[in-house]
This record gives C-alpha cells, structure tokens and sequence, in this order.
C-alpha cells in the first residue's frame, strides 16, 4: 500500500507530495537526520522536514546543514565583524596586567596566552605585566616561611625577597614566555632591573612592609624595539633602587606606570571580579564606562572599597599621565581581554580620562 510523504522545506519554502511504496516505511518508523551543505554565502541555517503519514506512524527527519558549514560561517562572520576593532587598535600598545584566578587555572592561563598571540598577530602591540602571588605563597610554604601581610600588601623581609624574586623572575616569568612562543608569537622575558625599565624606591611605610618599593621612574628604552618588532614584553614586578637593593612592587601599579611611560592606548586589568558595582553586593549593578570623576565620587561615596581602591587609582594615575582608557576585566571569564577590546559593550568596567 503507497504510503503519502510530505517534504516542506523550512523557512516558507513550497511543499513537495510524493508516493513510497510501503517497503520504505520502515525507514520512517524513526527520526533519521539528512545533511546537506549550504551555499558558503548563505546567512541563515534552514532545515528540511520529511513526513511520513499512515494509519499507524508517523516520522519526522530534519536535515541541517553540516557542522563544518556553519562553524565556517560563524567563524567569518566573526572575523567580519571583528575588523572595526582591530583597525582601531592596530598599531597601538595595549598593556595587561595579568593576575589572580587567570593564573590558577590551567584553562584560563592558555585563554589569556592565546588572546595576547592573537591581538598581537592582527597587529596590536600587546605588553604584559604580571605578579605571581598564590605562586609566591606556595613556595614560602615549601621553605616553612609563613607569609605575612599588612593592609593587603606583603611584608617583604630580606629572605622573603630573594624568594620573591626567584619565584616572579626565575619561574612564573618564563612559564609565561614559554607558553606565549609556544602558541606561535615571540615574547621576551624582564624584570624592572632589566635595562632599568624600573627605577624602585622603599614605600613611605616601609617600618612595616620591608622591601615593598614604589616605582620611582621607567625608561621604557628597553620596550620599544622590542614592540616595534612585534615581540611581547613580559614583565615581572621586581625592581631596584638607585643602589641595587631589590623591591617587591605591585603589579597593577607597575602596570599602570609602564602604560603611561609608552602612551598605551589602552590598559586592562585582569583581576577576580567583574569590574567596578555600584553596590558591591549586587553582581547585576557593574558600571560599564564610568570617567575619573565619577569614580573619585564612587570612592567618596564608599561604593568602591578594600582592595579594589589601588586598582582604580593605578587606572586614575595612568589616565592622567595620557593613557586613552583603562578597563577592570572579569579575569575568570575565557577570552575575557578579546572581549573587551574587540566588542563594543566590553565585558569589564572602562575608565575613560
């Protein structure tokens, strides 16, 4: 006995009636999935529904186009789309200051490596600068050295020091320029003693803290070849003074300091958070873009509070000095740093000048 098929082609496409004999019904007892490739430039996925009608079942196959066809497309939508953005950015110096959870984590590590390798391969001039402290605090544990803070930075004593600058310039700094030549660019390992990149200065504070520097200067001599040449600086926060003794310095304020020195376009700080809330309790209320004014007034206001302040004054100094914009970015968020620079809405809080 013939059995009906109904073919309809969706979205508004004509339907087609056809006869089977009954020996192919049971190749319609169940769903089957046809493929079939869609022209390159086609924009939309469209599928086709096959119908199987009798008396006692009935089937319904829809075939979509191939996965290699639409992951092509989505792919070139996105390099279309992206254009504007690199355009903007090319040619410009970019620095990252690369910390908290995006260093714990293996996944979010190689996020991090494969966003530099990739602003960099479109031509932007990406700088990155990084602390290390979970990495710090491990090894003080395997030499039975408790590590000690005071209002959120490290106390530094002799000893503590030279693990410090063991641990930032000897290991975290080449994983990281290991890790970066192998996804395919060429970045260059520094402390702030190389070439006198950073000139380090004892903290007003420093009865308690020890050897926690400030940065006194950059000569940023050193940085530009290397960033005309298309290499990636990598830069650990360890510096010295005028008379050769070694400073443990934040890595944000580093950051922020090598950013002005080179006129960057843009600095972004990878951190544990989403970015600036204008109630801390309520991850829904991030600022977006916000001027140097209105964070000044969320400071007075103690809506910005604890450790995000540095942050946002090494965003405030830096602007000030001619950096263009300066953004505080989700750091746990894959691809975070392309999706500040190569969308429009941003993923972070900007601060502007």
């Amino acid at each position: 006995m013939a059995k009906s098929l109904n073919l309809s082609a969706s979205p508004s496409t004509p339907t087609l009636s056809l006869s089977s004999s009954s020996k192919y019904s049971t190749l319609l007892e169940t769903p089957t999935t046809l493929s079939f490739p869609l022209s390159r430039h086609h924009s939309h996925s469209h599928s086709l529904t096959v119908r199987s009608s009798s008396s006692s079942s009935s089937a319904t196959t829809t075939a979509t186009p191939t996965s290699t066809t639409s992951s092509n497309q989505f792919r070139v939508d996105i390099l279309s789309e992206s254009l504007p953005y690199i355009q903007k950015f090319r040619g410009k110096t970019v620095v990252v200051k690369y910390g908290g959870a995006a260093m714990k984590q293996p996944e979010l590590k190689a996020s991090v490596v494969s966003d530099l390798v990739l602003l960099s391969c479109v031509g932007l001039r990406p700088v990155l600068v990084h602390g290390g402290g979970p990495e710090i605090n491990h090894w003080l544990k395997l030499l039975n050295i408790e590590p000690l803070f005071h209002e959120g930075l490290r106390v530094t004593d002799a000893k503590t020091m030279e693990i410090v600058s063991m641990v930032l310039v000897g290991k975290v700094n080449k994983d990281l320029v290991s890790l970066i030549n192998k996804a395919g660019a060429t970045a260059v390992g520094l402390s702030g003693m190389d070439g006198r990149l950073l000139m380090a200065k004892p903290t007003p504070n420093s009865a308690k803290l020890g050897f926690v520097g400030e940065v006194a200067r950059v000569d940023p001599t050193i940085l530009q070849p290397l960033v005309n040449n298309g290499h990636i600086p990598v830069i650990a926060s360890v510096a010295a003074d005028e008379l050769g003794q070694s400073y443990n310095i934040n890595a944000d304020t580093v950051a922020g300091e090598v950013a002005a020195a080179l006129g960057a376009e843009k600095l972004i700080l990878l951190t544990d958070v989403a970015g600036i809330l204008e109630n801390k309790d309520d991850p829904g209320s991030l600022v977006r873009e916000i001027d140097i004014k209105g964070v000044k007034k969320l400071i007075e206001e103690k809506k910005v509070g604890g450790g995000m302040i540095p942050k946002v004054n090494c965003c405030v100094a830096s602007l000030s000095q001619g950096v263009r914009t300066a953004s505080i970015i989700d750091g746990r968020v894959q691809h975070s740093l392309l999706h500040e620079i190569m969308s429009e809405e941003g993923i972070g809080t900007m601060i502007t000048g």
